[in-house]
């Protein structure tokens, strides 16, 4: 996902020591609202969920690069030639191509795309590349202009930080997916962009001609049940990134989903360390994991596994859990609108949708 992946890390370093500020547990004791900051957000609660409106074929859409640096032409034709398959007319931020050092740009070019996508009544929707540095653009957009003008924004990876900023400012349902590259991903956003529907997101049951059971794309049950809530998350590295900032979403009776990328156990203990002790997952109604992707247990003398360090941290909770959704760095991915209410069920491995995303 991240070429300058160690630059993240460092980020998150200081994230980290800035979340020591919060006091309350994993196990619910007293201490700040989670994201609790001082002067004007100390007293920020949740907006009015503000859903865009839905998508038609002929609309002309956005991309941005609000991260990493972009070399790869042809990537970019594929992404502009998913949104054509769906009908879509996409349309390239001036800046996408610009660079600085990894960066794609400066900050304020990055935010620069953004907000004059926001501003253009003409583009319905905007997809967003990610990499590192979505975080970065976040003291540089105009959150009154984007809540005036309200309408789809699609990413995942990096774009979590972007996705989570503008929901947590503004109210407006944000989309944690991909560019539709294949036929899965496509009418996953078509069902939910497009027709307004609420469907049930569930892995679709795959048996091999060779096999005689499923092996690819199970769920495991980590904590029996069912639970009903904001359905809210993203890469986990990011969304620990942003953690004690106005920019992180409000995880009071949320469902949280994770996932990641090549990120070593440990590591994803530390992080979810983190929203332990920052209090977020004290907060929380159910907890969904989907893919970490070439996330290795290490080469030091032992490891716990993925699961078990799930367990370790979402076990005490007693709410609803399972892994394994199509949520991730994979090639067919649910799209899930951040804010909506959904349920989920950790004994059958769905999400839900209660109300649609769009209008």
């Amino acid at each position: 996902m991240d070429p300058t992946r160690s630059d993240r890390r460092n980020f998150l370093r200081g994230a980290t020591a800035g979340a020591a500020a919060l006091t309350a547990s994993h196990l619910g004791a007293a201490g700040p609202a989670f994201g609790a900051q001082s002067g004007a957000a100390a007293g920020e609660s949740a907006r009015t969920l503000v859903r865009p409106p839905r998508l038609r074929a002929g609309d002309r859409v956005g991309l941005v690069n609000p991260a990493t640096a972009a070399f790869d032409t042809v990537a970019i034709d594929v992404a502009k030639d998913s949104l054509a398959a769906l009908g879509l007319e996409p349309v390239l931020g001036r800046n996408y191509f610009a660079r600085r050092g990894y960066l794609a740009g400066t900050d304020e070019q990055r935010a620069a795309d953004i907000m004059e996508f926001f501003q253009d009544d003409s583009i319905r929707a905007i997809w967003a590349r990610g990499g590192w540095g979505a975080a970065r653009v976040l003291p540089h957009l105009d959150y009154d202009v984007i809540a005036a003008h309200p309408k789809v924004l699609v990413g995942y990876s990096d774009t979590t930080a972007l996705l989570s900023g503008v929901h947590r400012k503004t109210g407006l349902v944000t989309f944690h997916g991909p560019f539709p590259r294949n036929r899965f991903s496509a009418n996953a956003q078509r069902t939910l962009l497009f027709e307004a529907e609420v469907p049930t997101l569930s892995n679709p049951v795959r048996v091999a001609p060779t096999e005689t059971v499923q092996t690819e794309d199970r769920v495991r049950t980590l904590t029996p049940g069912r639970a009903r809530g904001r359905i809210v998350g993203g890469n986990l590295s990011v969304l620990t990134a942003i953690v004690g900032t106005p920019y992180v979403h409000e995880f009071d009776d949320a469902i949280l989903f994770l996932e990641d990328v090549n990120e070593a156990v440990y590591r994803v203990d530390r992080m979810m360390t983190q929203l332990a002790l920052s209090g977020a997952l004290s907060r929380i109604r159910g907890f969904v994991f989907g893919r970490c992707t070439d996330c290795p247990p290490g080469e030091s003398h032992g490891s716990l596994t993925l699961e078990e360090v799930l367990l370790d941290h979402v076990g005490p909770l007693g709410v609803p859990a399972f892994r394994g959704t199509m949520i991730g760095h994979i090639s067919r991915q649910f799209t899930i609108p951040l804010g909506v209410e959904a349920e989920i069920d950790a004994d059958a491995g769905t999400i839900q949708l209660i109300a649609p995303a769009v209008t």
